[in-house]
């Protein structure tokens, strides 16, 4: 994030940092430095006496709380890793080990990953299909980002396809419980339900946190905002908690015009709300934006204008003009994506655009930014043909790979026996000879008798319903994992990690599995060899020498395995395991967010993807269409919503900007007319000055240099 480049704060910054005895809301502007204004104010609270383990700064993503620790670490020094810096949930794994046991959770609980949700609820629902299962679980997700459990959503539900939703609800609760597991919505719901049924734990985490800053304020949903609440001294009905002096003392940073997350349940009430509930509330403004030249953010504000204002703000910044904001056209895609590669090629070569600055002219420097995952391809092929590398941001996590995956399960198995769904992949990968057949039996006894897995088959009555052979071939697996969860407790340090793990692979004969699994040996070479960067990121950690990104671990101590593997479930929940390298970026907008770069384009800007869709008024959960008031409602919310979106895209340009849109575009097999987005009249451009046909640019370029080559030539002796 941008930030002030001298020292000295601007006195808006000044404000909210030395802003220190009560509830603060700081609406940070795109690129006005928001991280700078955490930092500084951890700084400060520590400089008048806050001890640092009673400071909390609570961000979105990993990513984010490693960018904070690091600030936070340049400026304040060693204190720095006692301030707890880390993710929602991150916080919710720590208040669920440390007191889960209150809700029936023992403390090596397992944390499912979308893959297992979606199996479970495969099978709560009686369905094969995966499809099905996936819409079932962005349902119950809403649900309990609304703070509601199976029961009351069966109780509140409209239609039959709601009340079918809830009841596999209902089913799905009792098997996480059942496998002492918990699901991403969970490390927010249940730590809500602590904090609000069991009042000593809420005295607990109320007395430890001393002060609160929560950044991206505008990304939390309901249940968060609660939470929120709740730990900055709130009771239950509203009122102080008795056991506090003075008044709720929280720093909330966000920005109501990049509330871009409404789909997963952020909303801007708890903007709203934070006035009425905390009436004591000072409210900062951050306008001075350190990113992007006036010319980018004239077409920010125009954009963002007509969208209603809780607060009105306007950036602005003393960085220049700048290069005018570009408008392209193209015929389809493919004419789109050979236009974008030639604005990055002619932005690159020396001379050209003397305000974006010479020295932004590395492959880093350039992204683009569109709508939805499936407007990628032709800018793949178009860079791909002219030899650019690039990256595909939001792409496949390096812990979504099969062979990571793998190794997970076993790590989940050996940290928490009950996590059914790790038994059955640690079980039959690499295959051991224990089969369907006898899963199946195993599984229908646990059920029967209400076990998990693991503990079932070490019942005395399991031989009643398998043979001798497939009995002793559980047993021995369930020997293996109890001979492992044993020496993953007692080995610690970088080396011995590193060692235990090569001699696992080895003894379960990892390697061979991937060989023969795979047709092309670069493949399975290339898979292996995930597998042993993946070895050495865990000894690493049990080393000390790096920190959990989730913010799970407080301390650069020396862990044992069994205590890494705990941590890794929350790590690929939400790893965010990206290399800087020197290649374009591709992104769509969404996830771009609290990114920047000194040239960005943002393609596909028609109508119908960019606002998308806004003729659609179907119900999200019902499928039914709502009352016309209701319906005119919902659209105006979602145009406000897709216009932040457009806002978004726009303040992540620091140097130069262009706007394209195609005059047909693909839909299924079809070619349709398409016409420019609504959102670039609004930017209010100089059309003058803003057509641009980066081809012709680039042609002209290329003659230039062969004449120059060519001039040269001759004048060689």
């Amino acid at each position: 994030m941008s930030a002030s480049p001298s020292n000295a704060m601007n006195l808006a910054q000044q404000e909210a940092v030395n802003y220190l005895h009560g509830p603060c809301l700081v609406l940070a502007g795109a690129g006005s430095g928001k991280t700078r204004v955490i930092t500084h104010k951890i700084g400060r609270l520590i400089q008048m006496g806050m001890p640092a383990q009673r400071i909390a700064a609570i961000t979105f993503t990993n990513k984010a709380a490693a960018e904070m620790r690091e600030r936070a670490k340049g400026l304040i020094g060693k204190g720095a890793k006692d301030v707890l810096i880390c993710t929602f949930h991150a916080l919710g794994v720590r208040m669920l080990r440390a007191n889960g046991a209150d809700l029936g959770l023992k403390p090596q609980f397992s944390i499912l990953d979308t893959d297992d949700v979606t199996s479970i609820l495969k099978d709560a629902g009686g369905t094969t299909d995966a499809a099905t299962a996936r819409a079932w679980q962005w349902t119950i997700s809403a649900w309990k980002s609304a703070g509601l459990n199976g029961e009351q959503a069966l109780a509140m539900a409209s239609n039959d396809s709601e009340r079918i939703a809830a009841a596999v609800m209902g089913r799905y609760e009792e098997r996480l419980t059942a496998y002492q597991s918990v699901d991403f919505d969970d490390l927010i719901s249940l730590p809500l339900k602590l904090l609000r049924e069991h009042p000593e734990v809420r005295a607990k985490w109320q007395a430890q946190m001393g002060h609160v800053l929560v950044d991206e304020y505008q990304d939390t949903n309901a249940t968060q905002y609660e939470m929120l609440k709740l730990l900055v001294g709130c009771e239950p009905d509203g009122t102080r908690a008795a056991h506090l002096d003075g008044d709720a003392r929280f720093t909330a940073v966000g920005d109501d015009d990049q509330s871009i997350y409404g789909w997963r349940g952020a909303t801007l009430d708890n903007l709203k709300k934070l006035p009425l509930d905390f009436p004591s509330l000072k409210v900062v403004k951050l306008e001075q934006n350190y990113r992007s030249t006036s010319a980018i953010l004239r077409a920010a504000n125009n954009v963002i204008g007509p969208n209603p204002k809780l607060y009105p703000k306007n950036l602005w910044s003393d960085l220049g003009e700048g290069e005018p904001v570009r408008v392209v056209d193209a015929d389809n895609e493919e004419h789109e994506a050979e236009r974008v590669v030639a604005r990055i090629q002619s932005l690159r070569v020396e001379g050209t655009l003397a305000q974006a600055g010479a020295q932004f002219k590395e492959l880093r420097d350039f992204a683009v930014l569109y709508r939805a995952n499936h407007q990628a391809k032709p800018f793949e092929k178009a860079l791909r043909k002219a030899n650019i590398p690039y990256k595909v941001s939001g792409g496949q996590s390096f812990f979504d790979r099969a062979e990571i995956r793998d190794l997970c399960a076993w790590f989940r198995l050996w940290a928490n026996n009950d996590d059914d769904p790790a038994f059955l992949r640690a079980v039959t990968t690499p295959k051991r000879g224990i089969g369907h057949q006898t899963l199946g039996s195993l599984g229908m006894f646990a059920s029967r008798f209400k076990l998990s897995l693991f503990e079932a088959l070490f019942s005395s009555s399991l031989g009643s319903v398998l043979q001798a052979r497939a009995l002793g071939s559980l047993h021995e697996f369930g020997r293996y994992i109890n001979d492992l969860q044993f020496r993953a407790r007692h080995t610690e340090g970088a080396e011995n990690a590193r060692g235990f793990l090569t001699d696992w692979l080895k003894d379960i004969g990892y390697e061979k599995h991937l060989f023969d699994g795979e047709e092309n040996e670069k493949i399975a070479a290339a898979k292996w060899a995930n597998v042993m960067e993946f070895c050495d990121w865990m000894a690493q950690r049990c080393g000390g020498h790096l920190t959990d990104a989730a913010g799970v671990s407080d301390s650069l101590e020396i862990k044992n395995l069994l205590e890494v593997s705990q941590t890794i479930a929350l790590l690929s929940t939400i790893s965010e395991r990206e290399q800087d390298q020197n290649v374009v970026t591709l992104s769509t907008l969404h996830a771009s967010k609290g990114l920047e770069w000194p040239h960005v384009m943002l393609v596909g800007v028609t109508e119908g993807m960019l606002p998308f869709k806004m003729n659609d008024g179907a119900d999200s959960l019902g499928g039914t269409r709502r009352a016309d008031e209701s319906a005119n409602e919902d659209m105006a919310e979602r145009l406000q919503e897709e216009r932040r979106l457009m806002y978004v895209g726009i303040t992540r340009a620091q140097r130069s900007l262009a706007v394209s849109w195609t005059k047909r575009r693909k839909k299924g097999r079809e070619l349709v007319s398409a016409s420019p987005s609504r959102f670039i009249a609004e930017m209010g451009l100089d059309q003058a000055t803003t057509k641009e046909d980066p081809r012709k640019k680039l042609r002209a370029l290329r003659a230039e240099f062969a004449a120059r080559a060519e001039a040269a030539a001759v004048q060689k002796p």
